[in-house]
């Protein structure tokens, strides 16, 4: 019975942890006002609801993009699909070196609310973290 209810509460918390797929309609009206000021001409807009926050994906003069939202409204980052090639310098090597054998598959460019830059890089499994200068900062597990 113990062991019942370990494990239902396990399966509780890693579902309310991750993010949960929603529904425009159930999108907060301040959320979608932000949004839709932000980005009038996003298209294939998706809501996903990451703790307290909301985060829209979106398709934007053909680009990937997401941004996060809190439930008051605000942005709190911003993220853009970009080249590889367009990662700072030493990034790519980084991974070679780092990650043996693991392809970069995506890079992106996030902005937090504060104008801070970070980029993220794609490998199998995981997302690497580094500066606006490159340098590596962490890994989170996908």
């Amino acid at each position: 019975m113990k062991r019942t209810t370990v494990t239902i509460v396990v399966m509780l918390f890693a579902t309310l942890t991750f993010a949960q797929k929603m529904q425009e309609k159930n999108v907060p009206a301040n959320v979608k006002s932000t949004f839709q000021k932000k980005y009038p001409t996003a298209k294939e807009v998706k809501w996903d609801k990451e703790g307290e926050k909301y985060e829209a994906s979106f398709d934007l003069n053909k680009t990937d993009n997401s941004v996060l939202i809190d439930a008051q409204g605000n942005i709190i980052e911003t993220e853009v699909e970009i080249e590889l090639t367009q990662l700072p310098k030493g990034v790519l090597d980084y991974v070679k070196t780092h990650y043996e054998g693991k392809q970069a598959k995506e890079g992106a460019k996030i902005t937090d609310a504060k104008g801070i830059v970070t980029y993220e890089v794609e490998i199998k499994g995981m997302d690497l973290i580094f500066d606006s200068n490159g340098k590596f900062i962490k890994e989170l597990k996908g």
